[in-house]
């Protein structure tokens, strides 16, 4: 039979060219033609066709289906459509782009991500989808560089010098001229800010601005921690100047202008490791079986003025942040721990919220304002639960009062629908060089719950005393404390995991859903599921942030809610606090916007504090398992990835990782869907939750990540259910997914 020849396309109408330049240009979405190498590429000959085909791309253009990137060049548009989004990179660097613009991430091999680096915001061209396939991009153009300084070890060799970065946020080695090591020896831990990186060049340029010290010292480790999030740990001259002209003495005048509670019996209760005491409670006794509670929260915005050079500090910390083994306030020490503190029989200037209550814990009556206090007595934790549970001491009518009022109050908040997330929190027991001698786990007491609950009131009642009044139909801009519903597809994927444990959630209703998640924090307590499950389960969860839109707060079941209880660490409780006093003074709204960025500000910068203290705790996790390389250990998987799982330790809750490689006995494979790996050939499973034996096989202080290796795996884990192989493969399960890549 002979072959036909192909045919050469001469004529074709303007809707047959455009949908065959379409069809092409969905193909390449990162390739741009001119005029004739599209008549090329569509096999077309003949001038009057290639002008048309001239024209076909300009109207597409004009339609926004295409762009000219240049004169004369098209490139894909609509379908290969642009985003601008976050990078976050992965393991082996590539990197995923989060955006709001879409709902699912955008996936960037590492050849496109032209230098982007973990948590800069860019602009990504998504290249026009394939069926059943992961969107991909490549970035065009970095908008906004998250970090300009990392932290890392100082390899010096003769002619030049690398920073080995430390973490994950810069995957390159960086090039340090010698001339620009300012002192920095081989093997210290430096601060590189970087200087130029030629786009060519894999490995940016940068010069040594920080010495930190040798690794290993703790004050070393600390230090890096504040530097890899660009957190300051000393506060500027200036600033410091302006905190020593503050005079602890109290004007005459101030105090006549405020509520008097001085005579009233008013006490802290607080860790006994604590220096900064900026809540207190007063209680007394008034007719017919009522009592008057006050709320006291040290005034700051007294001493703070807005616009000030202590004011511009403390709302660009945002927060404190707590280290293992050292706090970073948020204001210099004199105002920290002396002028605002509230010390024990020392007159302090607050901002309050006073309660009329009854025996059920009822607000029959409520005040708010500026007042002076001189607290009686400073109470540890331990001491007033001490008092609760039956020993004598000072106040102690009125401490079990308070208790009695707060049960109620607890009660009332679970029976409309509140969460009791009750996780257990990590700490360690510390020499004076800061090594982790040991690890204890703190759980919250009544003492801790009495306090609670009475500033989950005064937060409640703030917002809802500005909240609730509207003028002209529209409530005036305020900070709230919010926290959105949980998505659907969230709970019910939880709900899965945690009936392997045989526990189960009823997502029917939201009365329903929280009675029956505070049901299950109560089943799992003292389980060795507990922490794994209360994890999960806050994640499962919307995060809490600041916004001037109030959408309630899920979690506590409050309709309005702030922070108004805690401006010696936090910021937007002294904007709270100057809000509060403009409305009492039937003051006018403030511009939502400006207050709108104050308060994505404010909820950055809280992210960035607690994953400093996060690094922080696993840097002495490492640090106390480093001398115990090679024992065994009982832990849960707590984590599945494509390259293994994590398990964490029963008896101390440090975390490693299982690598996939390390199991030899099979080629496994990672199924995100059900939070495991299985093995392709004989279908042995690992997953979230199952119970395994673990060795101690290396503690990287530098990387601070523990490497475990699985003990005795000719077992089945715990929990595991051997496959039936075509159940697994009819199910589509036995491929990885592209997630994560």
């Amino acid at each position: 039979m002979v072959k036909k020849k192909k045919e050469k396309r001469t004529g074709q109408g303007k809707d047959e060219l455009g949908k065959g330049i379409m069809v092409l240009m969905e193909r390449h979405p990162g390739r741009s033609y001119n005029y004739k190498q599209m008549a090329k590429s569509l096999n077309v000959r003949g001038m009057d066709t290639k002008r048309l085909i001239f024209e076909v791309l300009k109207e597409l253009t004009a339609e926004g289906k295409l762009m000219e990137i240049s004169t004369g060049r098209f490139q894909c548009g609509k379908t290969g459509s642009y985003i601008t989004g976050v990078v976050e990179l992965t393991p082996r660097g590539s990197a995923y782009i989060i955006s709001d613009e879409r709902e699912e991430d955008v996936f960037v091999a590492f050849s496109n991500l032209k230098h982007a680096l973990n948590g800069d915001k860019v602009k990504v061209l998504v290249y026009a989808r394939k069926k059943m396939v992961h969107p991909e991009g490549e970035v065009v153009e970095i908008l906004e560089k998250k970090k300009a300084t990392f932290v890392g070890t100082v390899q010096l060799l003769e002619n030049y010098a690398f920073l080995l970065p430390s973490g994950k946020q810069m995957p390159y080695d960086v090039f340090i001229p010698l001339n620009h090591l300012n002192g920095a020896k081989n093997g210290e831990k430096v601060v590189v800010k970087i200087t130029d990186w030629p786009e060519r060049q894999k490995s940016p340029i940068g010069e040594v601005i920080e010495v930190l010290g040798m690794p290993g010292d703790n004050d070393t480790e600390m230090n890096a921690i504040m530097a890899e999030y660009e957190l300051p740990v000393k506060f500027p001259p200036n600033v410091l100047k302006a905190a020593d002209k503050i005079m602890m003495d109290i004007p005459k005048e101030e105090i006549a202008r405020r509520r008097d509670f001085r005579e009233t019996v008013t006490f802290t209760i607080d860790p006994k490791d604590a220096k900064d005491f900026d809540d207190a409670l007063s209680v007394r006794r008034l007719k017919d079986g009522l009592y008057e509670v006050g709320v006291h929260i040290a005034d700051v915005s007294y001493y703070v003025t807005p616009d000030s050079v202590l004011d511009k500090e403390a709302y660009s910390r945002a927060t404190s942040v707590y280290l293992v083994d050292r706090t970073i306030p948020m204001l210099p020490e004199r105002l920290s721990n002396g002028v605002c503190s509230l010390r024990p029989h020392e007159e302090k200037l607050c901002f309050s919220a006073v309660f009329k209550l009854n025996e059920e814990a009822e607000v029959l009556e409520q005040w708010f304002g500026r007042t002076v206090i001189k607290s009686d007595r400073r109470y540890t934790y331990e001491e007033a639960q001490e008092i609760i549970e039956g020993a004598d001491g000072d106040y102690k009518e009125e401490i079990l009062t308070l208790n009695r009022l707060a049960v109620k109050l607890r009660d009332a908040r679970f029976k409309n629908g509140a969460i009791d997330f009750d996780r257990v929190e990590v700490k360690f027991n510390l020499d004076e060089k800061g090594k982790p001698l040991g690890v204890y786990f703190k759980q919250s007491k009544e003492a801790n719950k009495l306090i609670e609950e009475f500033m989950l009131l005064a937060n409640k009642k703030v917002a809802e005393k500005i909240g609730k009044v509207k003028a002209k139909g529209k409530a005036k801009t305020f900070i709230y404390r919010i926290h959105d519903k949980p998505l659907e597809d969230k709970l019910f994927e939880f709900n899965k995991f945690v009936a392997r444990f045989g526990y189960g959630l009823k997502l029917n209703n939201r009365k329903a859903l929280t009675s029956s998640m505070n049901r299950l924090m109560q089943e799992v307590k003292d389980k060795p599921e507990q922490n794994l499950i209360e994890t999960l389960a806050v994640r499962t969860m919307a995060k809490a942030v600041y916004s001037t839109d109030n959408v309630g707060h899920y979690g506590l079941a409050f309709d309005y809610y702030t922070h108004f209880t805690s401006p010696i660490r936090r910021y937007p409780d002294v904007m709270v606090h100057r809000l509060l006093q403009r409305y009492l003074d039937e003051g006018r709204s403030v511009n939502k916007e400006k207050y709108e960025e104050m308060c994505q500000h404010s909820s950055d910068m809280e992210q960035v504090a607690a994953n400093a203290e996060r690094a922080s705790i696993k840097y002495k996790q490492v640090e106390f398992m480093a001398d115990k390389v090679g024992q065994e250990f009982v832990g849960t998987i707590s984590g599945v990835t494509q390259w293994g799982f994590y398990v964490e330790l029963e008896d101390s809750k440090c975390e490693g990782l299982v690598s996939i490689r390390e199991l030899e006995d099979d080629y496994y494979e990672f199924d995100e869907t059900n939070y495991c790996i299985v093995g392709r050939c004989h279908h042995k499973m690992y997953q979230l939750g199952d119970e395994v034996t673990v060795k101690v096989a290396k503690a990287n202080l530098v990387a601070r990540q523990l490497d475990y290796e699985l003990v005795r795996e000719d077992l089945e884990p715990a929990s595991a259910v051997k496959l039936n192989k075509e159940v697994w493969k009819s199910s589509g399960r036995g491929k990885m997914k592209n997630r994560r890549r």
